[in-house]
């Protein structure tokens, strides 16, 4: 039988000679000869409420999965039901009964926001490797727990970040141009990520049989159940922080590598936008958290923003719902757009534009190939995001989506909220981890929490 670790190194001895781990190879070898998977939160595979089900069912492909975990019945039930498994997943609702009683060697998140962190330190001590979904945190604070926790067990965490790894390799390419001295010095960005609906107030509804909606509230504070608070969670800041942590986390993560500040944070954070309409001017959001204000039932997270970002070495990035030019010549909705002292290029899902790239020669795109796969992708096989994490539970090695330059881009998506918040600009200490001379701010850096469902 083969040895699920030697095989693994023998394929990634050499990163000229790809090699794709398929179904058909994965059926072929032993099964308990797979890591055990456990998946949290398998919602969404046939595209409702998240993305779940779909990194459970590729987890699976890889890994042998023995359990699934929701707070809706239903979903557990749908993905045991699948031809692949037969009804024969045992079947959870509450996480840390799983933990305890599966001791899988491999956990998935899927589920809300708010919940990643708590079920990934619970999964972390189990002593499981995680993969988790973006964005990883709902606070600044708890990237630095999550991180610490990390280090502390040992365990290889993937985070559902997929810009890293796919869609071309279209955003990998723009980012060797960046280090490579193509666009020159002093390379800044414009980041557009799309604008938040403003809808509400909602009315409240029964709740659905089968989910435990208190358990799926869980940290947050409690709240009556509507269909949009759960589908669309990602609008309330109790849960996600709008399009600045959904699209955030893969266009600034982008903008944030590319310009050689993974392990860093801004140091200045200005700009202005606006709320969903049941967010009244000047609104206390640190009292609202606190449960000591209210806020009819409606999404809640930032519509519109134009914002800057300053790092140590005066580069920028701005961060825009929309970005349009001061000459209206360069608008667009969605992507970043890196400008240096020698050219530009524009980058998103379906392209990669600009001189500098077209000016490659054949040298160059050597050049560039060479850079991903020795420096970007750290030497590991140029793989998939799954088949990523895969290999790196095997080689113990950070994957291309680590914890700890996660946890960067996080703290600048929730600067970003933070300031619109509070309607100000504001200072950050990127080796404290802090912001200077403003206790509020500070304050909104980690959010209160009930402790029911929680370790």
């Amino acid at each position: 039988m083969t040895n699920r670790r030697d095989f693994v190194k023998a394929a990634t001895a050499s990163v000229a000679i790809p090699y794709i781990w398929t179904a058909s190879h994965a059926k072929a070898q032993d099964k308990n000869d797979k890591p055990t998977v456990a998946s949290i939160g398998v919602g969404g595979s046939r595209g409702r409420y998240n993305r779940g089900g779909s990194i459970a069912m590729s987890a699976s492909r890889i890994g042998r999965t023995i359990a699934v975990c929701d707070v809706d019945k239903k979903h557990t039930s749908e993905f045991s039901h699948k031809k692949e498994f037969g009804g024969k997943l045992n079947e959870y609702v509450d996480y840390r009964e799983l933990l305890e009683k599966e001791k899988p060697e491999v956990v998935t998140i899927g589920t809300p926001d708010h919940w990643h962190v708590p079920i990934a330190i619970a999964a972390l001590r189990s002593g499981a490797d995680v993969y988790c979904e973006k964005p990883l945190t709902l606070t600044i604070d708890e990237g630095i727990q999550v991180g610490k926790v990390v280090k502390e067990t040992g365990r290889v965490f993937q985070v559902g970040t997929q810009q890293r790894t796919e869609n071309g390799r279209n955003f990998l390419k723009a980012i060797a141009l960046v280090h490579l001295g193509f666009l020159g010095d002093q390379v800044n960005s414009h980041v557009a990520i799309g604008g938040a609906p403003g809808n509400g107030p909602f009315e409240s509804t029964d709740i659905p049989e089968g989910l435990d909606w208190d358990f799926w509230v869980g940290p947050a504070g409690k709240a009556d159940y509507c269909v949009e608070r759960r589908k669309q969670f990602r609008w309330y800041l109790e849960y996600s922080g709008g399009k600045m942590t959904d699209w955030g986390a893969h266009h600034i993560d982008i903008a944030q590598w590319a310009m050689g500040k993974s392990a860093t944070s801004p140091v200045e954070i200005n700009g202005a936008g606006k709320f969903g309409k049941v967010v009244p001017e000047k609104f206390d959001f640190g009292a609202y958290f606190e449960g000591k204000a209210s806020l009819e039932n409606g999404f809640n997270a930032a519509t519109e923003f134009h914002i800057d970002l300053k790092f140590d070495d005066g580069s920028v990035m701005n961060v825009n719902h929309h970005y349009k030019s001061d000459d209206g010549k360069t608008d667009f909705g969605n992507g970043i757009l890196f400008m240096g002292s020698k050219g530009r290029i524009f980058v998103n899902r379906g392209k990669l534009t600009g001189k500098p790239v077209e000016n490659l020669t054949n040298e160059d795109k050597v050049k560039v190939d060479e850079y991903i796969a020795k420096t970007l992708y750290k030497g590991q096989r140029l793989q998939n995001h799954m088949t990523n994490f895969f290999d790196c539970i095997e080689s113990r090695e950070d994957p291309v989506s680590d914890v700890y330059s996660h946890h960067r881009t996080m703290t600048s998506c929730h600067m970003c909220n933070i300031s619109l918040m509070l309607g100000r600009s504001l200072r950050y200490d990127p080796k404290s981890e802090v912001f200077l001379g403003d206790d509020q701010a500070n304050a909104l850096m980690k959010r209160p929490q009930r402790k029911d469902y929680i370790g």
